[in-house]
Order: structure tokens, then sequence, then C-alpha cells
């Protein structure tokens, strides 16, 4: 039987991930909070407010203590980072105000934000109702917005107090969104667990229904707590936190490029994925027989592995410049030594991104 509550140790901040009895759990705790004389709000979406109209007054919050905002990675910008922060400051929110993010990954980056720098830092807790949300962006305490130069570009190291993981909101999870957070499980598989990864082609599919998918969900979780642990803020001169990134240097430069919202960040991190096996094969650190199981994973759970349609090279190498992982003005890449085993790899030719931007569909 999995453990029921799995704790990312970081000495005094450690904190719990909740995985049964959620609804139950969060509702003793919202009363505890109140119990101590402290306020709550909530930041949400409108999408995920719709899909659950019930969910955050059963567990025992009030109407005029949510803030609705819209739907999707444009929301993860300086305009809704301040709009949340001036409703806080609007209800009179103080520092003992615990805020909680209830919604996928876009919702639980800004509220981490806003909660790290809101009076210089007041508690929050994480509700995550997406796929990619739980198994990756709400364990971690990387919160933050995107500029109109680069994704992530402004954020905070900020964790969370506590995790609720309650898989049965992800049954109005459209199919699209639960492919999406199945890039990040297969990145879990290919960076640090070869045996999930097997697993998870053995499965051939997965949904919001598959008996197996609690586990799955779990075992990303208790991977991404460990390295967090082990290197909480990314100053491993090597390896460590950054390794959570396979895939995402090119993600992330399809997103800026495309304009953030036409694709799903987790269906970037697929092409991403497929990038950086071809990436790893080309830099003779892995066989080139790799990069058709990757495909197929992917492919297997609904993932692109090349553009939709092309994009400018010329904007995507621009993007990747702008990235957080760079070192000295030099682009710095994932890549695997084997799937089930990820490093970080320093100063490669920017002629070999380019050329395997043009196999994936760039111009």
């Amino acid at each position: 039987m999995p453990t029921e509550t799995l704790t990312v140790q970081l000495a005094e901040r450690s904190y719990p991930i909740h995985f049964s009895d959620v609804a139950e759990r969060l509702k003793v705790d919202i009363s505890n909070l109140r119990a101590s004389g402290r306020t709550v709000r909530v930041i949400s979406d409108a999408r995920v407010l719709e899909a659950h109209p019930e969910y955050l007054s059963q567990v025992g919050f009030e109407d005029d203590e949510i803030l609705s905002l819209p739907a999707g990675e444009a929301t993860k910008s300086i305009e809704f980072f301040s709009q949340a922060l001036s409703h806080l400051a609007g209800t009179a929110a103080n520092r003992d105000c615990a805020l909680f993010a209830f919604g996928g990954g876009v919702i639980g980056d800004l509220a981490g934000y806003v909660a790290a720098s809101y009076l210089r830092g007041i508690d929050f807790y994480q509700i995550p109702s997406t796929l990619l949300s739980m198994v990756d962006s709400s364990v971690g305490g990387k919160t933050g917005i995107n500029l109109p130069e680069g994704k992530n570009l402004v954020g905070a190291f900020w964790q969370p107090k506590a995790v609720y993981i309650d898989t049965a909101l992800l049954q109005t999870l459209s199919p699209r969104e639960f492919a999406a957070g199945m890039a990040e499980v297969i990145k879990y598989g290919m960076l640090a667990d070869l045996e999930l990864f097997n697993d998870l082609i053995a499965l051939k599919g997965l949904d919001v229904n598959s008996p197996e998918l609690p586990a799955i969900v779990r075992r990303c979780c208790a991977i991404k707590a460990q390295i967090v642990a082990d290197d909480e803020k990314e100053t491993a001169a090597s390896g460590g936190r950054a390794l959570l990134n396979l895939g995402h240097t090119f993600a992330h430069a399809i997103e800026n490029a495309a304009g953030y919202g036409q694709y799903l960040h987790g269906e970037a991190v697929g092409i991403g994925l497929s990038l950086a096996t071809q990436l790893s094969v080309a830099l003779e650190q892995m066989p080139a027989s790799n990069i058709a199981l990757t495909d197929k994973v992917l492919h297997q759970f609904q993932l692109p592995t090349r553009l939709n349609e092309p994009l400018k090279s010329s904007d995507l190498m621009a993007a990747m410049q702008r990235d957080k992982k760079n070192r000295r003005g030099r682009l710095r890449f994932v890549t695997m030594t084997a799937l089930g085993s990820a490093v970080t790899t320093d100063g490669i030719d920017v002629a070999l991104i380019e050329q395997l931007w043009c196999k994936a569909g760039a111009e």
C-alpha cells in the first residue's frame, strides 16, 4: 500500500504532500487555521471553479475569500500578479493570512509568487487540479510569472506549507490537459527512473480512471521531493535540481516563440523530450535506438514530437539565449547518458541545436 503522506525534507521548512482523504484533511486544516485566528484567501481560475463549483465551499472557504482569474498561460503575467496583490491588500489580508492556490501550474506558480512577495512573504498551500501540477509544479517551491521576453523569468523560491493532491479533481480534466500532464510523468522516467519509463511503455495508455494512476502520481512526487531536498535552489554546479528541466530548454523556447497559450506546457515538453533525446544521441551520450523509444512513449500518450506548424529558428534560438540555466553566456542543456539517467551539459555547438530545430519543423 503506497504511503498516504510524503514529506518534502527541507529541515524546518519541510512539508507534507497529502494523497488520501484529501478534502477531509483540507477541511480540518482550514478550520484549524481559522481557530488560531488566521485569515484565508484562495486564488483560482474561472475554469476550475466552474468545473468544481462546490469544492471550495465544502472544505470551508467563503465566496468572498476567492479570487477568480482567467484560465491559461497568459495569466502568469505582471498584470494578474498585480491584480492578485491588490486583491489581498483590498481585502485587508495581513501577515497571518494563508493563501491557497486552487488550479493548475499557472495558478500555482502565480499564487506562490504572490505569497512570496506580499508583505515580504505569507504562507501558501497548493491544491493542484491538473495532472501536470500534481506531479510537478505544485511541489518544490518554484514560483513565478512570465515576461514577453521569456517564461518564468521573474519569480522566487517559496515553499508551500502543504500540498493536497486530490486525484478526484482530475475527473473534469480534458484529454488534452491530461496528455499534457503525462509529459512530466514521462520526463521523470527519462531523467531518474527507468522502471517507471518501462512501465509507461507497457501500459500503452492511461486515463483518469486507470487504477495505476494514483501510484504513478506518488512516484513522480517522490522523485521530485528527493531532488528538491538535495538541491532546493538549483545551486549545484552540475546535475541537481536542474535535471528536472529535461526537455524544458526546448519547451520554453517553443512556448515563447509560438506565443503563450498556443501550446500547452506539457505539449511543448513532449517535443522538448524528443529533442533532448536526439541531442543526447548527437553528443554520443546514448544509443540512437532511444530516439524511437522516446517518441513511441510520447505518441502512446497523445503527445507531439514535432512542431504543429513552423516557427522561426531564429526566434527559438533567441528565446534559448534567455534561458535561466545558461551559464557565462553559453547554452546549458539537460541530456541523458541513458534512459533513466540525466546530466547537465554545457558548451553545445549552436549549429547542432539549429539542426535539431529544423528536424522538428522549424524554418
